[in-house]
């Protein structure tokens, strides 16, 4: 008959926790990006904005947001609509994204004090989304593959991921290191770096909440590490899985606003 030491037995119960609970990276980042941005089918929420200019001055802005995923089983393409309610100068603005993972999303603005639907250019998703401190990447998603990504830390509560763009030309951050929450894999803060390692821009997750049974976040800021200002979202009046038509995102629907599925 074997026998084994205690030590021994420790170390085998080790090798084998560690395999178990082994994780790449690659499955990390997919897993935050599913949190993030694909759970339920489809979703609604109201979101109320508060942009803070770098001298203390405040605008708030509130809009209502749909998503429909195009594939219901897996993390494929997407469609969103925003609807802006207040305050008068963007009431009635519409913003419409189809976001694609094999090439870049299509994006609209209607503007309707002009009547005018722009089209969005992918070189303009590192911009300002409407004048917050959110870009429109930040809206709808960055693609998986856009970065590589590397797992710096594993800790007890959270992954620390650094992730360098492909193709570094096309943004204004050099890096950025995200922290994802490991029970719920919601990304709960997130840093951008310029070439110098100097932060420029930051993500955090205020609150987080459980809906229907998702774990969402409900809270969310935005900081302009530069400037000082920074832009807040709270999330309410959530649903999901609703039933959305595909009529609600085409841009006829920019200009007619599909009242029925906005309420």
């Amino acid at each position: 008959m074997k026998l084994f030491t205690t030590s021994t037995l420790l170390a085998s119960c080790l090798m084998s926790t560690m395999s178990v609970s082994a994780i790449t990276v690659d499955e990390v980042i997919n897993k935050a990006n599913h949190a993030a941005y694909y759970q339920a089918n489809s979703g609604r929420a109201q979101v109320d904005m508060m942009i803070t200019d770098k001298a203390g001055r405040k605008n708030k802005r509130r809009f209502t947001i749909l998503r429909k995923d195009i594939d219901q089983k897996s993390d494929a393409d997407q469609k969103f609509y925003i609807l802006f309610h207040k305050p008068a100068d963007v009431k009635n603005t519409t913003f419409m994204v189809w976001k694609h993972l094999s090439k870049a999303d299509d994006r609209w603005l209607y503007l309707p004090a002009l009547d005018l639907v722009k089209r969005i250019a992918a070189s303009d998703n590192r911009t300002s989304f409407v004048g917050s401190h959110f870009y429109y990447e930040d809206v709808s998603g960055r693609g998986l593959k856009a970065d590589k990504h590397q797992l710096l830390k594993d800790e007890k509560q959270r992954y620390v991921v650094k992730s360098t763009p492909k193709k570094p030309e096309s943004v204004e951050f050099a890096y950025y290191v995200t922290q994802i929450d490991k029970n719920s894999f919601l990304p709960l803060k997130t840093q951008y770096f310029d070439s110098k390692g100097k932060e420029i821009r930051a993500f955090e997750a205020l609150k987080v909440e459980k809906i229907d049974g998702y774990n969402m976040v409900t809270h969310s800021v935005m900081k302009d590490k530069i400037s000082g200002g920074n832009t807040q979202m709270k999330y309410r009046k959530i649903q999901f899985n609703n039933s959305l038509p595909e009529q609600v995102f085409t841009e006829r629907s920019l200009r007619k606003t599909p009242t029925k599925y906005l309420k």
